[in-house]
């Protein structure tokens, strides 16, 4: 990996290309209206892609920005990337933390050293967001224990990617079928996380804000419009099966939004947009009938689902 400080001019040419992007309005939208971006994370909906193929789906199905993978813009070299992604008029969506801060210490140590390299390489790319899941329950650990442990592992991960110029969103499970089904319930509300980002202290965490965990933890569209939109770093959006009730409803079975209309996605989303909040949304339906698809198929109808429900707020 390359140590040098200074960009060429050339990067420095395409990450203005890139900012220019991600500070612009929409095109077509009126002052005072969505200036969240809809984003294409392959694995959310079974498609196997790497760096260069996410970003041709991602441009070639309607999307407005795409996951970056730091090691494949590493390997592949980021000012390859960097000019895809121009030419396809898109800009970066969050990238997934991949530092597993909910097991064992060791494990933990491991990937926080490898973040300093993947932190390294999404600020040479211009990425300025990644997410990551808290756990909603643990059979070991009392919700103080897990609480304490949670929130200064995180605080290591915020700092670091604070360096770098990087904020952390991180998303609260709100299905009751997984904070119940172990012997020590967990962060599985909005309060709750923002209660854990408050003990974090770190001015570069804050939420991501999923429609299903928003609905099955009976929360509201206020709830959203009360947040700043430096509260908010990313947000997914899904429906939910039909017949079944809330409480009993399993995380891994969604639909993508606007399937059912179980789920008020029109309420989440002018939530939202009154929060003003302005980073990526993504689709994240864990649907089987999209993974049996093939990778054409299963991005196309994600996008397409994905511009019918933002056209609910211009």
């Amino acid at each position: 990996m390359r140590t040098s400080k200074t960009p060429s001019l050339r990067r420095r040419q395409l990450l203005a290309g890139v900012s220019a992007l991600a500070a612009a309005p929409l095109a077509g939208l009126p002052a005072g209206r969505r200036k969240f971006y809809s984003a294409f994370v392959p694995g959310s909906i079974g498609v196997k892609a790497g760096q260069a193929l996410a970003i041709e789906l991602a441009g070639r199905h309607g999307f407005e920005s795409v996951q970056p993978f730091p090691r494949d813009l590493e390997r592949d070299g980021v000012e390859n990337h960097l000019r895809a992604l121009a030419a396809a008029g898109l800009r970066w969506a969050a990238a997934g933390l991949a530092v597993d801060f909910r097991g064992d210490d060791g494990r933990f140590e491991q990937g926080l050293a490898a973040l300093h390299s993947d932190a390294a390489v999404l600020q040479r790319a211009g990425a300025t967001r990644v997410g990551t899941w808290l756990p909603p329950a643990s059979e070991r650990l009392t919700y103080l224990q897990n609480f304490r442990r949670t929130s200064a592992r995180l605080r290591e991960v915020a700092e670091i990617l604070g360096e770098h110029g990087l904020r952390l969103g991180l998303e609260y499970v709100g299905t009751k079928r997984n904070w119940t089904r172990s012997r020590y319930a967990f962060v599985h509300t909005m309060a709750e996380a923002k209660e854990l980002i408050a003990e974090i202290g770190s001015p570069n965490v804050g939420l991501v804000l999923d429609s299903w965990h928003w609905w099955t933890a009976r929360e509201s569209g206020g709830d959203i419009a009360a947040l700043s939109a430096s509260e908010i770093v990313a947000a997914d959006l899904n429906d939910a099966p039909a017949g079944i009730e809330r409480d009993d409803q399993y995380d891994n079975q969604r639909e993508l939004p606007l399937a059912t209309g179980v789920i008020p996605v029109k309420e989440f989303l002018a939530a939202l947009v009154e929060a003003g909040f302005d980073g990526p949304i993504r689709a994240e339906p864990f649907s089987k009938r999209l993974s049996a698809m093939d990778d054409e198929d299963a991005s196309r109808l994600t996008g397409q689902a994905m511009r019918e429900a933002l056209a609910l707020v211009g």
